[in-house]
């Protein structure tokens, strides 16, 4: 089997854990090579997502680093194992790589977590918002292409509509007009709507709320079959970032806790959500 052209996110993470049993064991990759009867550069291809591994490798593997947490190994087998060819596999070469990588990650999310300040989370979107977005942040955007962008992101809406998600939506958010007045309305009405789904909570933080210095810590935080590959998306000045290491989901995980402790409780946010729309 050749290599990989352009791994995915989900294949570089499963190198990427790959390469952190095996430094946790102390071991070099032409150690980790010679236990499979491989050559050093097959396993820094493996590490790197751009060559695949079988499950029998990948158990071996594990044995021989001494991992004995058994979930994990099951996941980390599940991850080289899997075969889903997903929607999002029509947009490639169409699309940036970030956009299928996204939404290759909430479909295999356990469960989703969003903060927002400034824009209203992507699965909570309308159409007239998310074509607004996007053609304000790339206003040279062929038509096409625009129209792409929009299709993508409804069909990751439709995609995690069983996948129980959370998201805190700052008042800000729920303000910007990023469109016309009578989008502005449907927007609202959309995410009311949502909020109604068993596995949707939404929360808002209002702009009265005293001694909040959390406007830095927006997020989508995907959770994983276990704790260990968990997720954090930020957008950054040059796309979107995947953060993993552990130390860093610990403050995640801390940070988005102490947002949520503070934000409305999704009743009390509802009602902070009709009284905006009537003002509109």
């Amino acid at each position: 089997m050749g290599l990989r052209r352009e791994p995915t996110a989900r294949q570089m993470r499963l190198g990427t854990e790959l390469r952190r049993l095996r430094d946790a064991a102390g071991l070099k990759a032409r150690a980790a090579a010679e236990l499979l009867g491989v050559s050093s550069v097959q396993i820094s291809q493996i590490e790197s997502g751009l060559s695949g591994v079988s499950e029998a490798r990948l158990r071996s593997l594990a044995a021989h680093y001494m991992c004995t947490d058994e979930e994990l190994i099951s996941a980390l087998v599940a991850m080289a194992t899997d075969r889903t060819h997903g929607w999002w596999e029509e947009y490639r070469w169409l699309l940036p790589k970030p956009f299928l990588d996204l939404a290759e990650l909430e479909h295999h999310a356990a469960v989703l977590r969003e903060v927002q300040f400034l824009f209203v989370p992507g699965p909570l979107q309308t159409e007239d918002y998310a074509r607004a977005v996007f053609s304000y942040r790339v206003p040279d955007l062929p038509a096409d292409e625009l129209e792409l962008r929009v299709r993508h992101r409804m069909q990751r809406k439709a995609a995690v509509a069983g996948t129980p998600y959370e998201a805190i939506i700052h008042e800000a958010a729920l303000r910007i007009m990023v469109s016309d007045r009578t989008s502005s309305r449907a927007q609202l009405a959309h995410i009311l709507e949502r909020a109604e789904a068993g596995h949707v909570t939404v929360r808002v933080i209002p702009f009265r709320l005293e001694g909040f210095a959390g406007a830095a810590s927006a997020m989508t935080y995907a959770g994983g079959a276990v704790p260990k590959l968990d997720t954090v998306v930020r957008d950054g000045p040059h796309g979107a970032a995947f953060i993993d290491s552990e130390a860093q989901l610990g403050a995640f995980r801390t940070l988005f806790h102490k947002v949520e402790a503070v934000s409305l409780d999704p009743e009390r946010s509802r009602n902070f959500i009709h009284r905006l729309a009537k003002e509109l």
